[in-house]
């Protein structure tokens, strides 16, 4: 199960931190990352999010990620941060391999975690000019925390926690490192990619399609999350009354008598373990009489494989690579044949 941390601590006291901040005054405990050139006339920029507006007066050189992505949309306009936050995978630097290539030589970036709340001391410490936690959960409390470190971009107003598509959130973090036009053009090719697949596949116009998992027993992905918003740039239709379901989250459990929710023209499984998550989800009497089963539309992804975690971290760096694997799959489960099972996707 993968799922963005849902604790947070109590904030650490804004005078408690403004005495780090003084303390920290010499070596930082990280070399500045290198940003290359923001575009002329960038700076100042406002960016409005869901806790107001914060304005960037210049280039950012120290750039700390609280939230849990943004590593890749800076990467893919060519900075690097000093910090990320890890979410899963354990990777070094939270840097997965479709991101490699953009990090090229540069030294990795210090990991953080949120997992018992975000750790203040640890970012204060790093001397940020910029914070972001675009795809993130931040409190009022964090942001007001946070703010007083560095300048803070918090999530949107207008979605979930956790809600941002990757097209804005790309676009937003190459405006607030002064690399908007970058931003675009990673977003318009990205965005071309898709486009290519639907042409290539005209069965996922309108077909139904919706993404689950196996959290405290069915878990469904809803449209204001990353995953429905991947099958909507598909060409898929999420199912009716999805949103009623998750409601103001990105997700939420689906109730045993809307199992019936799941039977549609192609349903992506994230659990686990492969093997043993499938069998127990395809032996569920209820889900075993649903079409969806009997004549497989149904693909599972372990999350600890790069093609279930691509599925869950998306970003404009992953989605390349996620397409040449994901694709060919819902193609297979969509036909709705089950001569043509779906194969598992090798990494």
């Amino acid at each position: 199960m993968r799922l963005p941390t849902f604790r947070r601590t109590a904030a650490v006291a804004a005078t408690g931190l403004l005495l780090l901040l003084a303390a920290c005054g010499g070596k930082a405990e990280s070399p500045a990352a290198p940003a290359g050139q923001a575009a002329s006339g960038a700076f100042p920029v406002s960016l409005a999010h869901k806790y107001g507006t914060t304005e960037i007066k210049s280039e950012p050189k120290r750039i700390v990620v609280v939230g849990l992505v943004e590593q890749d949309a800076l990467l893919s306009v060519g900075v690097v941060p000093v910090a990320t936050t890890e979410w899963f995978g354990q990777k070094p630097g939270a840097i997965w391999p479709w991101a490699q290539a953009a990090l090229g030589g540069a030294a990795k970036p210090q990991v953080l975690t949120n997992t018992d709340g975000l750790q203040f001391e640890k970012v204060a410490a790093l001397r940020p000019d910029l914070i972001l936690g675009v795809y993130s959960a931040l409190t009022a409390e964090d942001y007001a925390t946070l703010s007083k470190i560095a300048p803070t971009v918090a999530q949107p107003q207008d979605t979930v926690d956790y809600g941002v598509s990757w097209q804005d959130l790309t676009r937003t973090v190459g405006t607030a490192v002064g690399r908007k036009a970058q931003a675009d053009k990673v977003v318009a090719d990205v965005e071309a990619k898709f486009a290519a697949v639907r042409t290539a596949n005209p069965r996922f116009a309108g077909a139904t399609g919706l993404m689950a998992t196996t959290f405290e027993g069915y878990y469904v992905y809803g449209p204001q999350d990353s995953r429905g918003r991947l099958l909507t740039d598909l060409g898929f239709k999420l199912p009716d009354g999805l949103a009623a379901v998750t409601g103001k989250e990105f997700g939420a459990n689906l109730s045993r008598e809307h199992t019936d929710m799941l039977d549609t023209d192609a349903l992506i499984w994230l659990v686990d373990d492969y093997a043993k998550d499938k069998a127990k989800v395809q032996a569920d009497p209820l889900y075993a009489k649903l079409d969806v089963k009997t004549q497989g539309r149904d693909v599972f992804l372990e999350n600890n494989e790069l093609v279930g975690a691509a599925t869950s971290f998306v970003t404009p760096l992953s989605l390349p690579y996620l397409l040449d694997k994901l694709v060919p799959q819902l193609a297979a489960a969509v036909d709705g044949n089950p001569a043509t099972a779906v194969q598992r996707a090798a990494a």
